[in-house]
């Protein structure tokens, strides 16, 4: 059943990634994102319906535009393909964690719970190409994750009669906010407000899926983190003072502490015998 439902989410994935090509283009540019409709960049010719089937058709024109032979980007395929692993990842992860039988309030819990995630997928997609393209995470995509997470996650808890999620959402949310906004002002440029306020973001999702997540998920962040700026310098890439951007590897670290964070925590603490 499990992989049912993650084949099902994950052609939901592709259709999800194909709107966030145009998220990760128009929002930095401060365009909109529903007009005019997607058109081919070199001669402006309107992407037919039947040439915007997510991956598919990249394949069929051999990634060129059907008007004017220009090429087009494999990122774009790469996105949807990439999304709709994504989306089938998490997909499986939530049924897996499913205890059965199951009630309709925890049904519905286990719904709200997937959605959220979901959300938090697709906007994890589009805030690292951002900020790898741009070296910003735009407002207009992590502000209203506060009020979304935060209407899901706390539906989901209280159906599932575990309000206790809701102070450690919020314990994880004003954690990592703070965290991150004190290396900011110690550190001006090192660490940008974007970056701050999408820790806060990360650390309520993190603290509502409980504590190993969230400990694990911030210290990932700076591990990976750490690990690929090292790799950079050591092959001459980057230098102590190069901008690198930051956000990928917060997500990045936020998702390993989603998927594996109480296994993670628990094996670490079991080193010591306090597991």
């Amino acid at each position: 059943m499990s992989s049912v439902i993650a084949v099902v989410f994950g052609l939901l994935g592709a259709l999800i990634g194909s709107f966030l090509n145009v998220v990760i283009y128009r929002v930095p540019a401060n365009k909109s994102i529903v007009s005019p409709p997607s058109a081919c960049g070199s001669c402006g010719a309107r992407i037919r319906p039947w040439d915007n089937i997510p991956i598919v058709s990249w394949l069929v024109l051999r990634g060129r535009c059907r008007d004017c032979g220009a090429h087009i980007s494999a990122r774009y395929p790469a996105v949807e393909l990439g999304t709709a692993l994504f989306f089938a990842g998490v997909a499986w992860w939530v049924a897996a964690t499913a205890t059965l039988p199951l009630t309709t309030p925890d049904l519905l819990a286990l719904i709200l719970m997937a959605v959220a995630l979901l959300y938090l997928a697709s906007i994890s997609v589009a805030l690292a190409l951002i900020d790898l393209d741009t070296h910003t995470l735009p407002n207009a995509i992590v502000l209203p994750a506060y009020l979304v997470g935060g209407v899901l996650l706390a539906a989901s808890a209280l159906l599932a009669g575990e309000p206790g999620r809701l102070l450690s959402a919020g314990i994880g949310g004003g954690g990592l906010f703070g965290l991150y906004l004190v290396l900011a002002l110690v550190r001006p440029g090192g660490m940008g407000l974007g970056d701050v306020k999408l820790a806060g973001v990360l650390g309520l999702f993190l603290g509502w899926l409980g504590w190993g997540a969230l400990f694990v998920g911030a210290f990932g962040a700076f591990l990976l983190g750490g690990v690929f700026g090292t790799i950079l310098m050591l092959f001459g890439k980057a230098g102590r003072k190069s901008s690198i951007p930051f956000g990928p590897w917060m997500l990045m670290g936020a998702w390993v502490g989603i998927f594996a964070g109480d296994q993670l925590a628990t094996s670490y603490l079991g080193l010591f015998g306090l597991a």
